[in-house]
C-alpha cells in the first residue's frame, strides 16, 4: 500500500518537473552524443532524484498529521507557510544573487557563467544525479554517484515505510475528526454580490457557490500560498539579471529579453490554469446531474466557471507582465505588446483549459491536484504550449520590423505585415479558446440527454 501511494504521489507531484526536464535532457543527449542508451541513463538518474523528496514530503505529512489535530488545519498550514518562507529566504541568501549585479568583478566570462550554476554540494542528490548523467556523456566510469543516488533513495523508502507502518493508522484516525464549523455571516456573500452587480441572479449565485467551495477546501486555497512564493521567486530571478550595471545596454538585447519573457509568463499562466481552471467541471463530480436539472443552461454554467477562473488569472498575469517589464525597463511599444499578448493569451488559455477539462472529465476524482495529471491534462498542456509558440512566432515578425526601423531611422514603426501578424495571433487565440468551449457545451448537452 505504501509503495503504491508513494508512486502515485511522485507522479502527481513531479509530472511538471519531468515535462520541463525532457527537452533539457534531450538537448544534452544530442549535443554531447549520449547514444541510444542515454534515455535509460537519464531515467535512472531522474527516478531516485524524485523519490527522495517525495519520501521526505510524505514522512513530514505523517508526522504533522499525528502532531496536529484536524481541527487546527489552518494553524498547520500557517506553520508550513512560515517554514517555507524561511527556507526561501535562506536559499536566496545562499545563492548570493547580488553577485550577478556586478559582472565587472569577474575576471572572465567563464567566471560569470560559473556563478549562474545551480548550487552544488558533494552530499546533495542533485550533485549525484548531475554527475551520473555527465559521467555517461563524458565517458567517465565512476559508479559512486549511481551507488549514492540509488542507495540513498532506497534507504529513504525503507525509513518512509517504517514511519507509514507506525503512524499511518493513528494519522488516518485523526484526519477523520470533524473540523470546527464556523458560522459565516451574510456580509461576505453581500460583498461578492456587490462585486458582480450586472450578472443575472442565477449565474451570480452559481459563481458564489464556486467561490465558497474553493475557499472551504484547504487543499485548494492553500495552493495560493505556493503560487505567491513562485511568483516572488520569478520576479527575483528577473530582478537578478545582470542587464543594468552602469554600462549602456543595447535596445535589441532588452527588447529580446522582454519578448522572451512573454513566453515564460505564458508558461506560468498555462500551469496555473491547468491547476485551477482545468479541474473545475470535474470537481462537480457525480452531482453534475443536479446542476443540469436546474434552469441554468450549460453555456451559462461554463461562462460562470470561466469568469471565476479567468478574473484572478488575468490579474496575476498583468501583475507579472507589468512588474517584470518595469524591472527590465521595457520601451512603451514592448510594454503594450506584452500587456496585450499576455492578457489575450490568458483569456484564450482559460477557455482552452475549461473546454478541455469538460471534454476529458474526471468525475470520480476527489483531489483537484490529481485531475491535471490525467490524459486530458496532458492534452491541455500540449495545446497551451502550441498556442503560446504560435503567438510568439507570429509576433516575432512585427517586433523584428519595429527594431529594424528603429535602428535605421531612429523611430520604430510596424507596417501592414506587422499588423497582419498581430491580427493572426489574435485570431489563433480566439479559435483555440472558442472551439473547445463550443464542444464542451455540446458535451454537457449530450450528458443531459
Amino acid at each position: 500500500f505504501y509503495l503504491a501511494k508513494l508512486a502515485e504521489t511522485i507522479v502527481h507531484s513531479s509530472w511538471m518537473v519531468g515535462l520541463l526536464a525532457l527537452p533539457l535532457l534531450t538537448a544534452y543527449g544530442v549535443v554531447w552524443g549520449g547514444g541510444p542508451l542515454f534515455p535509460l541513463v537519464a531515467l535512472g538518474a531522474f527516478i531516485p532524484f524524485l523519490v527522495i523528496p517525495a519520501v521526505i514530503g510524505t514522512g513530514i505529512t505523517l508526522l504533522l498529521v499525528n502532531i496536529f489535530p484536524a481541527r487546527r488545519t489552518r494553524d498547520l498550514l500557517g506553520l508550513v507557510t512560515i517554514a517555507a518562507a524561511g527556507a526561501l529566504v535562506l536559499g536566496l541568501r545562499l545563492l548570493r544573487p547580488e553577485q550577478l549585479a556586478r559582472p565587472e568583478g569577474f575576471q572572465s566570462l567563464v567566471d560569470f557563467i560559473a556563478v549562474l550554476r545551480a548550487p552544488s554540494h558533494a552530499l546533495l542528490p542533485t550533485e549525484w544525479a548531475a554527475a551520473m548523467i555527465m559521467n555517461w556523456l563524458t565517458r567517465v566510469a565512476d559508479p559512486l554517484p549511481v551507488a549514492l543516488l540509488w542507495s540513498t533513495a532506497g534507504a529513504f523508502v525503507v525509513i518512509g515505510a517504517s514511519l507509514h507502518r507506525r503512524l499511518y493508522a493513528s494519522g488516518f484516525a485523526r484526519a477523520q475528526e470533524g473540523a470546527d464549523s464556523v458560522a459565516r455571516g451574510e456580509a461576505t456573500a453581500t460583498l461578492f454580490r456587490r462585486l458582480l452587480p450586472g450578472m443575472p441572479a442565477m449565474r451570480r449565485e452559481f459563481v458564489l457557490k464556486d467561490l465558497r467551495v474553493f475557499f472551504r477546501d484547504s487543499t485548494q486555497w492553500s495552493q495560493l500560498i505556493l503560487l505567491g512564493v513562485l511568483v516572488a521567486v520569478y520576479l527575483i530571478n528577473i530582478r537578478a539579471l545582470p542587464l543594468f550595471t552602469g554600462e549602456e545596454v543595447p535596445v535589441f538585447l532588452v527588447t529580446l529579453i522582454v519578448f522572451l519573457n512573454q513566453g515564460l509568463a505564458g508558461f506560468v499562466i498555462a500551469a496555473v490554469a491547468a491547476r485551477f481552471i482545468f479541474p473545475s467541471v470535474s470537481l462537480e463530480g457525480r452531482l453534475l446531474w443536479l446542476l443540469r436539472s436546474s434552469p441554468l443552461d450549460p453555456r451559462a454554467m461554463l461562462r460562470s466557471k470561466y469568469v471565476v477562473g479567468v478574473l484572478p488569472l488575468l490579474v496575476l498575469s498583468l501583475i507579472l507582465t507589468v512588474t517584470t517589464n518595469t524591472i527590465l525597463r521595457a520601451s512603451p511599444f514592448m510594454m503594450w505588446v506584452s500587456i496585450a499578448t499576455v492578457a489575450g493569451y490568458t483569456l484564450a488559455v482559460s477557455g482552452l483549459a475549461l473546454g478541455i477539462g469538460t471534454l476529458y472529465p474526471q468525475y470520480g476524482s476527489e483531489n483537484a491536484a490529481q485531475i491535471p495529471t490525467s490524459f486530458g491534462g496532458l492534452v491541455f498542456m500540449l495545446l497551451a504550449i502550441a498556442l503560446l509558440g504560435a503567438v510568439i512566432v507570429l509576433e516575432a515578425m512585427p517586433v523584428i520590423e519595429y527594431l529594424r526601423t528603429l535602428n535605421d531611422s531612429g523611430e520604430g514603426r510596424i507596417g501592414p505585415t506587422g499588423v497582419l501578424a498581430f491580427t493572426g495571433a489574435a485570431v489563433v487565440a480566439i479559435v483555440m479558446a472558442w472551439l473547445p468551449m463550443s464542444r464542451a457545451v455540446r458535451q454537457l448537452e449530450r450528458l443531459e440527454a
